[in-house]
């Protein structure tokens, strides 16, 4: 009989666990699509700046301007970006992973600018130079949410702190896929110019204004679009996480409640023995 009303506790623990997951599951979904339709949409306006910005180099000869210039590199600045949250399969660990090879690769010191709280606990708790932390940046931020990670990073190099600055996000690909990614940030290194169909664009005030305009907004839309893929990412990673939770318990609930129905017929099986045996010996 204990043993029944354990696997009774069970059944209904499981159960109660799949509610969970069913519902964080459809939170997610619904976060999911607001994040994908934010990401996509940013992509056009990323892709038509670089479009620009490689223009406005070759046109203008723009090496003088600080985010240009590259140096010797004596210190690596990256920028981890990383969810809040767990309960997203192997986002977190596949990033922090990624991130901790490239710092060990380097022969040069990194230091680092985590956003969100996972990659912050993870660098923190391998002894890694964290410089800044961002953390409770939200589902759907905006650029304004993302400008201090921007001018710390632009603030850092134009000084000479750092030598050069990488990016460090997820990247979505597909709500199955989502892609650890690490690019360089600065030295900004503009798209290579298309020679078929140029466009000759009329610049106002002067190439050079509008460079010096452009190079930093172009830094402030880099991150915060790589923000933005790392939210879409977890979205999709926690959807499917979940999702996978879910379909397990039910199966266990499953498993359980034909381990109890066999349980029980034992139970009812021995006390018809019983009872049988009893009406003999009094027969």
């Amino acid at each position: 009989m204990a043993n029944i009303r354990l696997i009774r506790r069970r059944i209904r623990s499981v159960q109660s666990t799949a509610k969970i997951t069913k519902a964080m599951e459809m939170v997610a979904t619904s976060k999911m699509r607001r994040a994908q339709e934010r990401d996509l949409a940013g992509r056009p306006y990323a892709e038509k700046i670089q479009q620009v910005l490689s223009d406005l180099v070759a046109q203008q000869g723009g090496s003088a301007h600080p985010l240009l210039q590259r140096r010797e590199v004596k210190k690596i600045e990256i920028i981890h970006i990383t969810p809040d949250r767990g309960l997203c399969g192997g986002l977190n660990a596949n990033i922090n992973r990624s991130t901790a090879a490239f710092v060990l690769e380097q022969g040069s010191p990194s230091v680092l600018i985590t956003a969100g709280r996972k990659g912050r606990d993870f660098m923190l708790r391998y002894g890694r130079e964290v410089r800044a932390e961002f953390t409770g940046i939200g589902d759907r931020p905006s650029l304004v949410d993302t400008l201090p990670i921007s001018r710390i990073v632009i603030d850092d190099y134009s000084s000479g702190f750092a030598d050069t600055v990488y990016l460090a996000y997820t990247r979505f690909v597909t709500t199955m896929t989502q892609k650890p990614v690490l690019q360089q940030l600065l030295p900004v290194e503009p798209a290579k110019r298309e020679r078929s169909g140029e466009i000759d664009y009329i610049y106002e005030p002067a190439r050079k204004s509008v460079l010096a305009d452009l190079l930093p907004r172009f830094v402030e839309m880099e991150v915060y679009h790589a923000i933005l893929e790392s939210i879409a990412s977890e979205q999709s990673a926690r959807m499917v996480a979940m999702r996978n939770a879910t379909d397990n318990a039910n199966e266990l609930v499953q498993d359980l409640t034909l381990m109890y129905n066999k349980a029980r017929q034992e139970m009812i099986t021995n006390e018809l023995l019983d009872i049988t045996g009893g009406v003999e010996a009094l027969a």
